[in-house]
């Protein structure tokens, strides 16, 4: 009998496959597109700006007024994601998981017609607030399609199936610098239409997903809804007989009853939550600022100076968005065999030396002939680290520490931290590019130094456990009795597992 529950608890059904590929496909590649879409043809659109300018004023924009909208441009998609991190709790409690990824497609077809529409309406506002809404739906989906997921997948496929969402990520920014290739969609007449495909995802999910299960956590703890409950189970696992599943998400329910529906203010003044929330913060935070937006920002010009010809940069960049995507299907395939908490170390001392080594290289390029090309190495050795660890375990981790009540809330902090994060470095990383010149990636390392040694003395494995375990792990930790000391019901729970 426990060869067999073995067997079923391995079980990749194709419903729970398909739910997963259009519920990332829909959502996150649509993030990871918006994230690269506006690069390559940012002179085109620039000019885009200045000529409709020009039509209407009879006079060009000066150099400064051109690079502020550009920036506003830019800034209004990391914008755009804060306030769709404030979105998700209210949206999750209301609509369901798959109900927000649902109403979420709001964000990203009718900004998809906008953009599109731009060029002929000779209206670069339309642009603009596009990218809000773009914004909107990718701070919306990196934070609810990684709930969904977790909540869908058994317990030893929630790794690997929690990885999906930042790979489908990194597939986008692949997709978006294809295109984005001068031969291909960033000319003078693609341009509207490389924005504007953004809506495609979108337009499948809104087809598709209404077919596939909610969140059967969902669906029994805040909806009580048994029989639905039973029912996705039921799909999703590929048997009938979900009985010890239904009792271990009563068994979290009962946990919880006393804590309720948890708010943001209310997960800060919780003693029982408190590492899980330092925890989240300080990843979220060392995700964004370990750089990896600064390292793709500088590639371009790392490349020219190791001799590629301007041409020939978009070949080189798309080839580290290929990397990325390798080495992201790598992590789903080892996220379950290593552990969250080795991929984490891995991947930021990865990235910490190479922002040393990128530093030395940087600072020597001119005097060494040699030095352009281990800057190279170093920034594809960065996103190898990133996408190993940095990237993809932070959201899963979300899920994994914390339980039904506190996840909405949960997920609302780690966005904001996120979006924040992404926001300061896409505003300052110039500013100190300019001031502190190849010494800039010191500021990285130091904070991919901070962030590992967070992790090594804090973070336990969550592979291959339950998130009641998982929970009392923290509990004592936080130096709390119980998951929720208020309550009995789990003094008859087993003890728990010690951390890795």
């Amino acid at each position: 009998m426990e060869k067999d529950d073995r067997e079923k608890e391995g079980k990749l059904t194709l419903v729970l496959a398909l739910a997963t590929l259009i519920a990332a496909f829909g959502s996150s590649f649509q993030y990871g597109y918006n994230v690269a879409a506006v690069n390559s043809p940012s002179e085109l659109m620039q000019q885009f700006y200045n000529d409709t300018y020009q039509e209407r004023n009879q006079e060009s924009l000066d150099s400064f007024s051109l690079t502020l909208l550009w920036s506003v441009t830019v800034s209004m998609f990391p914008f755009g994601g804060f306030i769709g991190s404030l979105m998700v709790g209210p949206l999750v409690n209301k609509l369901g998981r798959k109900g927000a990824l649902l109403f979420n497609n709001i964000f990203s077809i009718v900004p998809a017609i906008l953009m599109g529409c731009s060029k002929t309406a000779r209206s670069y506002e339309l642009i603009i607030a596009s990218r809000l809404m773009v914004g909107i739906c990718a701070g919306l989906s990196s934070n609810v399609v990684p709930m969904y997921l977790g909540e869908l997948a058994p317990k030893n496929l929630r790794g690997a199936l929690g990885v999906v969402p930042q790979l489908f990520i990194t597939v986008g920014i692949l997709v978006a610098q294809l295109f984005g290739f001068r031969n291909v969609l960033a000319n003078e007449e693609g341009w509207p239409i490389l924005l504007g495909l953004t809506g495609v995802p979108a337009a499948l999910q809104v087809l598709s997903l209404p077919f596939f299960p909610e969140s059967p956590r969902y669906l029994l703890i805040q909806k009580k809804d048994v029989s639905a409950t039973e029912k996705a189970l039921q799909r999703l696992r590929g048997w009938k007989d979900v009985t010890l599943e239904i009792e271990e998400i009563r068994r979290e329910d009962e946990a919880e009853k006393a804590a309720g529906i948890i708010s943001v203010w209310k997960l800060f003044k919780m003693q029982s939550l408190r590492w899980q929330l330092i925890s989240i913060i300080v990843l979220m935070a060392g995700q964004q600022l370990s750089g990896v937006n600064a390292i793709y920002y500088y590639a371009d010009k790392i490349y020219l100076s190791a001799g590629v010809k301007s041409n020939d940069v978009q070949y080189v960049t798309a080839g580290t968005g290929a990397v990325n995507v390798f080495m992201t299907i790598v992590t789903v395939f080892v996220v379950e065999l290593w552990g969250r908490r080795l991929l984490l170390l891995l991947g930021f001392a990865t990235c910490l030396t190479a922002c040393i080594v990128l530093t030395v290289a940087l600072a020597l390029q001119d005097t060494i002939s040699w030095m352009p090309y281990v800057s190279i190495v170093c920034v594809i050795v960065y996103v190898i680290g990133h996408a190993l660890g940095p990237s993809p375990i932070p959201a899963l981790l979300i899920t994994e520490i914390f339980l039904q009540s506190s996840r909405p809330a949960a997920f609302m902090i780690g966005g904001s931290v996120h979006w924040l994060s992404n926001f300061t470095v896409g505003l300052i990383f110039p500013f100190i590019q300019v001031g502190l010149g190849a010494y800039s990636f010191i500021i990285f390392a130091v904070i991919c130094l901070l962030t590992t040694i967070y992790i090594f003395l804090v973070i336990p494995e969550t592979k291959g456990r339950s998130f009641i375990e998982i929970n009392q792990i923290f509990a004592k930790k936080n130096k709390v009795s119980d998951v929720y000391p208020e309550k009995e019901e789990l003094k008859d729970l087993p003890p728990p597992v010690s951390p890795c």
